[in-house]
């Protein structure tokens, strides 16, 4: 995304997340983001709770059209805001590095359910 012809620059810090937390940790870091980021009385991601806190992200530097743009991009199901669920995938959606990972978190998540589970 550019804004004001500036060049925005991304650090994709999802997959370190993930190697130092596990999938599990990772989840529950995405959490908190999404409570930084949500509408206390709403209970999801608007664009106006997003702009009051995207700095807590380092994000206060995008412009109105990016966080629009971000907001439009996970909106799965048009209602205009991200609840927590397209949050957290919009979060992958983003990380392409994560994305390579992905399989192998879900088959570590699927083991830890498995090993979970008692006959």
């Amino acid at each position: 995304m550019a804004t004001n012809n500036k060049e925005s620059q991304f650090h994709d810090f999802l997959p370190l997340m993930a190697d130092k937390l596990g999938g599990d940790g990772l989840i529950d870091e995405m959490c908190k983001g999404f409570q930084l980021l949500m509408d206390q009385d709403k209970g999801v991601i608007t664009f106006d709770s997003l702009k009051k806190n995207s700095s807590f992200l380092g994000l206060q530097d995008l412009s109105d059209a990016d966080l629009w743009s971000m907001l439009k991009e996970g909106d799965f199901d048009g209602d205009g805001a991200l609840s927590q669920m397209e949050f957290c995938v919009l979060m992958f959606r983003l990380s392409p590095d994560l994305m390579d990972q992905s399989e192998f978190l879900l088959e570590q998540a699927l083991e830890q359910e498995f090993d979970n589970f008692q006959y």
